[in-house]
């Protein structure tokens, strides 16, 4: 079957270029910190950016690790923004400097988003001492030199009753969005044992609040609702839904030695479909094999509350990623804020 009449098409990637990063942060997924012994080197990540774009791929996350810390970062986001891909680079803030700001102004980047994860003592307790005053002081930067800049906040037990407080700091900082997301217990989270369960229903309650009035759009993830009163109103644009899991319906995430998942979060070898030294992102992406948990669901795979929840068979039992790290399940949300209220 030729691509463009394959029943899923390929709109966005996560694409991790690296996973060198100047931390080690004690949640990070990837378990970042040293790049990896066997990266794709230079060529290899043209020939990706290529495949992408002749894929219909038309926007792409590009991360770490720090994605600044790979020297050739500039040709593989070129090779995306040169093809039409609108790119999104997600950093820890910690680097930047004129010429990176310089290159990212070039190459026509889309935007860019900075982690900072609560308040300065949560933030810098997690990273490293002044880590929170030099991200803060990239936003500013980079929206002085009109970079639309973003922020994306991971949210554990510890951080998510402190919104309120980030959101005051937040608010007078040039930002057009603000993500927030629950940190899943993957990687170096899963390793150190941290606590990452936190009231949802709390969350949603104060987006739903913030958000008409901030000065920016605030919303939250794909791992945090789902279909509570406030479903319209809590994902950063004006109206909009979750419809369950596109992990390898439209998206795909890559990491840094060329192996493919239906999504970047889900870390974990069982759920790699392929190699890209070894197949072409086409015949991985159109494989009837491939990406069975989404492209085979029916609602009778849900399990736990979301068997019975009349939204099932939209909602699909919310983000996989999140459930198989959390509950070892693909089909079972013990985050939902509908059935957790």
């Amino acid at each position: 079957m030729a691509y463009r009449d394959f029943p899923f098409q390929l709109k966005s990637c996560v694409w991790e270029i690296t996973l060198a990063c100047c931390f080690r942060c004690a949640y990070c997924g990837s378990r970042g910190g040293k790049a990896r012994e066997n990266e794709l080197t230079t060529a290899e990540c043209l020939d990706v950016a290529r495949q992408l774009a002749e894929m219909g791929c038309r926007r792409a996350s590009v991360i770490g690790g720090e994605v600044f810390m790979r020297p050739d970062w500039t040709e593989i986001v070129g090779a995306l923004t040169s093809r039409g891909v609108k790119v999104c680079i997600i950093t820890n803030g910690f680097r930047m400097t004129p010429s990176i700001i310089s290159e990212l102004k070039r190459l026509n980047v889309e935007s860019v988003a900075v982690s900072i994860d609560g308040v300065r003592e949560i933030h810098d307790a997690y990273r490293q001492k002044g880590s929170y005053d030099r991200a803060i002081e990239t936003l500013r930067v980079l929206a002085a030199a009109q970079l639309p800049v973003s922020v994306i906040t991971s949210l554990r037990a510890d951080n998510a009753p402190l919104l309120p407080s980030l959101y005051q700091e937040l608010r007078t900082l040039p930002l057009f969005a603000w993500q927030i997301q629950a940190c899943s217990p993957m990687g170096n989270a899963g390793d150190n044992g941290l606590s990452v369960a936190f009231n949802a229903q709390k969350v949603i309650r104060f987006v739903a609040e913030t958000a008409p009035s901030a000065p920016f759009a605030v919303g939250v993830a794909d791992n945090i609702g789902y279909y509570t009163p406030e479903e319209g109103a809590i994902r950063g644009v004006p109206v909009a839904y979750f419809e369950g899991c596109s992990a390898g319906l439209t998206t795909i995430g890559i990491d840094s030695v060329g192996n493919v998942r239906g999504c970047e979060s889900m870390y974990e070898a069982r759920f790699i479909e392929g190699n890209l030294r070894e197949r072409s992102l086409a015949d991985i992406w159109t494989d009837p094999e491939a990406f069975a948990y989404n492209r085979r669901f029916t609602p009778e795979m849900l399990t736990g509350a979301c068997r019975q929840c009349p939204q099932g068979e939209i909602c699909a039992g919310g983000c996989r990623s999140y459930n198989y790290f959390t509950t070892g399940k693909l089909y079972e949300n013990c985050l939902c804020a509908r059935i957790n209220k």
